[in-house]
Parts: C-alpha cells; sequence; structure tokens
C-alpha cells in the first residue's frame, strides 16, 4: 500500500480532485437559486454533490486504487461485472414496458430509484464494456489478422451491440454514442488494421447522416410528442422552437454572451435563476461560462483534456495490451462525454444529455469515474513498480 502511494501519478490525481471541488461549488452555484425560490433549501443539491464527492474520491476511487490489479483481468470479475450490468440494463426495459411514462425522467426510463440514491446502469455500462473489451482484445492479441478479422471480433461486438440496443431502447441517444466509441477506439487500438477501423467508423457515419436526413425530411407524426425527437429539432431551430424544446439551448447561448471573456463572477449568473432549465446538469457548462467567463471555461475544459492526455500517455507507456487498452477506454469515455456536452451547449450538435465529466450533478457519473479514475492510478503505480524493479536488476 505504502509502496502505491509512493507512486501516484499527480499528473492524474490533481487534476482529477481540482475537477470534482470545482463540480461541487458549480453545482451549488447553478442550483442555489432556484431551490430557493422553490422554498427548499439552497445548498442541498451542493451537500449531495460534495457526499457524492467524498464517497467517490474516498472509497470509490481509493478502493480500485489500492486493488490488486489482476483482480480487474480476472474471468470472475468481468464476468459479474458485465452481467450485473446487463442485467441492470434490462430491469430498465422492464420499467418502461410495464410504468412506462410514470418511470420516465426528461423522457427516458434511465434510473433506478434506490430512495438514498439513484443509479444510472448506463454509466456503470460504460466501464463494464472497456473491462470487458480490454480482458477479451487481450485474450486474442496477434488474432486479428487478415481474413480472420470479422470473426474473431463477433463476440465483443455482438455483446455491445446487445448492450447498445438496451440503452437506446430507454432512449438514450447520447448514451449508445459513447458506447458505440468506445467499441471502435478500443477495437482501433487493438491491433486491427487502422483501414477496416476508419472504414467501419465512416461506414457508421454514413449511416447516421442518412438516417437523421430521413427523419426531418419525413417528420413522422408519431414522433412529434417524444421529448427526445423535440431536443432533435431545437438543435435544428432552437429560436423558431424556443416553446418546444429549444429554451435550454437558446438560453445557453444568452449565458454564453452575458459571461463574456471575464464572466459576470461566481454566483451572478441570470440564466440559472429560471432561464435555463436544469442549468446544474447537461448544461453547466454555459453557466460556468457566463459566470468565469469564456476563458474560465476554455480553463476548466483545458484541465479535462489535461487529464484525457495523461491517460492516454499512462497506456501508451503501459506494457501490457489489457493495461494499454483500459486506459484507452476511459480516456475515450472522458473524451466522448465531454465532446458531446461542449457540442450541445454551443448547438454544435443535437442536446442528448450527456453530462460534463466530473462537474456536471449526479451520482452515478462521478462515482464510476472515480473508479475509472482509480483504476488508471492503479496502472500508473504498478507500471511505475515494475519499471524500477527492472531498472534496479
Amino acid at each position: 500500500m505504502r509502496q502505491k502511494l509512493h507512486h501516484l501519478n499527480y499528473n492524474i490525481l490533481l487534476p482529477y480532485i481540482l475537477l470534482v471541488v470545482f463540480g461541487i461549488v458549480m453545482v451549488y452555484s447553478a442550483s442555489s437559486d432556484i431551490l430557493l425560490v422553490n422554498g427548499f433549501n439552497p445548498a442541498i443539491y451542493g451537500i449531495r454533490q460534495a457526499i457524492y464527492a467524498f464517497c467517490a474520491i474516498f472509497l470509490v476511487g481509493a478502493l480500485c486504487f489500492f486493488l490488486k490489479l489482476g483482480i480487474f483481468k480476472s474471468r470472475r470479475f468481468v464476468a459479474g461485472f458485465l452481467v450485473i450490468c446487463l442485467l441492470m440494463l434490462f430491469y430498465l426495459i422492464c420499467l418502461k414496458l410495464f410504468k412506462g411514462s410514470a418511470a420516465a425522467v426528461n423522457g427516458s426510463v434511465g434510473w433506478i430509484d434506490l430512495k438514498i440514491i439513484k443509479i444510472q446502469p448506463l454509466e456503470i455500462a460504460k466501464l463494464a464494456l472497456v473491462i470487458y473489451l480490454a480482458y477479451f482484445l487481450d485474450r486474442h492479441d496477434g488474432s486479428f489478422k487478415k481474413g480472420h478479422i470479422i470473426q474473431n471480433l463477433s463476440r465483443p461486438a455482438i455483446l455491445a451491440a446487445f448492450m447498445m440496443f438496451l440503452v437506446i431502447i430507454e432512449p438514450d441517444f447520447g448514451g449508445t454514442a459513447v458506447l458505440a466509441m468506445i467499441v471502435i477506439v478500443m477495437f482501433s487500438v487493438s491491433g486491427v488494421p487502422a483501414k477496416n477501423a476508419v472504414l467501419c467508423l465512416i461506414g457508421i457515419g454514413i449511416s447516421v447522416f442518412l438516417l437523421v436526413f430521413l427523419i426531418i425530411k419525413w417528420n413522422p407524426e408519431f414522433l412529434q410528442e417524444s421529448y427526445q425527437y423535440r431536443r432533435f429539432l431545437s438543435f435544428l431551430h432552437p429560436f423558431e422552437l424556443e416553446q418546444k424544446g429549444g429554451a435550454q439551448l437558446v438560453n445557453s447561448y444568452y449565458a454564453i454572451h452575458n459571461g463574456g471573456l471575464l464572466g459576470v463572477g461566481l454566483g451572478n449568473s441570470m440564466q440559472k435563476r429560471g432561464y435555463l432549465p436544469e442549468p446544474y446538469t447537461d448544461f453547466i457548462l454555459a453557466i460556468i461560462a457566463e459566470e468565469i467567463g469564456v476563458i474560465g471555461a476554455l480553463l476548466v475544459l483545458g484541465l479535462i483534456f489535461y487529464l484525457i492526455f495523461s491517460i492516454m500517455e499512462v497506456g501508451n507507456k503501459a506494457s501490457s495490451q489489457f493495461n494499454a487498452l483500459v486506459c484507452f477506454g476511459i480516456a475515450t469515455i472522458i473524451f466522448t462525454q465531454t465532446f458531446f456536452n461542449v457540442g450541445a451547449v454551443l448547438g454544435l450538435l443535437p442536446i442528448t444529455g450527456v453530462t460534463l465529466p466530473f462537474i456536471s450533478y449526479g451520482g452515478s457519473s462521478l462515482l464510476v469515474l472515480s473508479a475509472a479514475i482509480g483504476i488508471v492510478l492503479n496502472i500508473s503505480a504498478n507500471e511505475r513498480i515494475k519499471k524500477e524493479k527492472e531498472e534496479l536488476e
């Protein structure tokens, strides 16, 4: 334990801690006014986020750091983790079938309510998929040769597709896209020829574009009342559809414009006072831009991308395929979520409800991301210890 602590990677730990602490501050700032207006304790979401952060850092993250690394690549752990995750996703589908809109939150059945905390299985599914793919691809390292690629990748591809199918039924298009990116990136860095990976990415891109184009042209009647469809249309015409789903994007523009380069001051946002719906979740970046300015928002994003770079650096230097793939998979989760969140806030991508990593309000996301960071720190410490022993020999 002491040896691991001595080899902590501060290039990962410090940005992670800074982002989590800043997230607590911004969740409190973004939620306090609207809670106060509605007669609730203005600090309740900030306190909850602080509790989530404490558990995430000192319980979940620390546990994943101190556990033996071999546990994460044992067959029992991988299978058990995957089965639990799939059962939770299947349970959500059962909720949707039997309870319908009564179990939905913002048009999606994506949470399991345990009263104390709401668990979002999708967040767990991201990490479960990364660990499963790393385990499978590591065991089949070197077998992805021409003529056998499809055959060797069929099993993980089918399982990933089934997982994405369960998520998209909720429906959660943003979550499905994150899972798809995990598969593409991990297949790409596992030894699959780059040509195949690029063709796969192009094929998916063209398919999605054609599907979106057909839906826009068709504009089917049965989708008109769908929450997700209205949010998609509001991305295309935010000001025309401000009263039918475009309010978030329009007020996001106002928040960023109000903030300018330096911001109006921490706690002084106007858009969080009932104009921007749920400003402490997926649109918290707009409040950050309004309160500490575009420069402050860029610094926050810079810290996230520095963390991603540091994780990828650990993956690049890893001595085993499993360790490298886990690092690249976790970096993909953080990058993809950040990409979709920033794109939605700026109106460059459809609003999918993807949260900003470490910053947005939510226990499931913070706990799972902290577990992921703990695993990366575990890998980094083990790699450093191994290198030190080799140098002494």
